[in-house]
C-alpha cells in the first residue's frame, strides 16, 4: 500500500474569495523519524504571539487486506507559519480504548486561565459500521498547552438516543462569535446525515 499526506499552506489577499499556495511545492510539516506517515489535519491558532499547531500523524498500520492506520495527535509550534518545530513523536492525548485507539481532528480553545481540546476517537479496525467501536468526541484540558489531562466526560459531548448523531460523532471545531462558543460536528456514517451545531451553556 502506497498513501501518504502532509500539510500544506495556501495564502490569501481578497478576505478569503481565493487562495494561492506559496512558500515552494512541497508540504510545511510532513513525516519524520518519530511521525511516519500520514501528517495531517492542522489547526492553528495564536496564544501569546506564538502559533500552536494540533496534528495527526501514523503511529502504525495493524492488520492485512488492506491494513488499518493507527494515528496519534501531536503538536508544533511556529512564530512565522512557515518554520515548525514539533513536539515529535510525543503523544500529547492519552488513549482510552488502548494503543490501537485513533485520535483526529483537534481542536482548540482558551477559556479563562484554561485551554480546552477536543477531538475524535474510535477503534483502528471494526469502525465504519460497528456502532460500539465509531467516532466519539474526546476532551482534554490543559493549563499551558504542554501537559494535557483527558477526561471526556467533562466535554459534555455524548451520542444522542436516537437520531442522527446516536451512532457516531466526529470531525469537531469549536470557536467564538459574538460572546458565544460553539462548536460544529458530524454525525452517524461520518457526517452522511449530517453536521450539528452546539452551543456552550456555561463556561464555570
Amino acid at each position: 500500500m502506497s498513501v501518504e499526506t502532509g500539510i500544506g499552506i495556501v495564502e490569501s489577499f481578497d478576505a478569503g474569495e481565493t487562495f494561492t499556495k506559496c512558500h515552494g511545492y512541497g508540504p510545511i510539516l510532513t513525516a519524520s523519524p518519530n511521525e511516519p506517515f500520514l501528517v495531517g489535519d492542522a489547526f492553528v491558532k495564536k496564544f501569546d504571539d506564538v502559533l500552536h499547531m494540533w496534528y495527526i500523524y501514523g503511529a502504525k498500520w495493524i492488520g492485512s487486506e488492506p491494513p488499518e492506520r493507527v494515528y496519534k495527535i501531536g503538536h508544533a509550534t511556529s512564530s512565522d507559519a512557515i518554520n515548525w518545530i514539533k513536539d515529535s513523536g510525543l503523544q500529547i492525548i492519552s488513549d482510552v480504548w488502548g494503543d490501537d485507539e485513533c485520535q483526529a481532528l483537534p481542536t482548540v480553545i482558551k477559556i479563562g486561565n484554561t485551554y480546552h481540546m477536543y477531538f475524535c476517537y474510535r477503534t483502528a479496525t471494526d469502525f465504519r459500521t460497528n456502532q460500539e467501536r465509531g467516532y466519539r468526541l474526546g476532551y482534554a484540558y490543559s493549563k499551558n498547552l504542554c501537559d494535557w489531562t483527558r477526561d471526556d466526560k467533562l466535554g459534555g459531548m455524548k451520542l444522542s438516543e436516537t437520531g442522527w448523531d446516536s451512532e457516531m460523532m466526529c470531525y469537531p471545531h469549536i470557536f467564538e462569535f459574538q460572546n458565544k462558543i460553539y462548536m460544529l460536528y458530524n454525525g452517524n456514517e461520518f457526517g452522511k446525515h449530517g453536521f450539528g451545531l452546539a452551543i456552550l451553556e456555561s463556561s464555570e
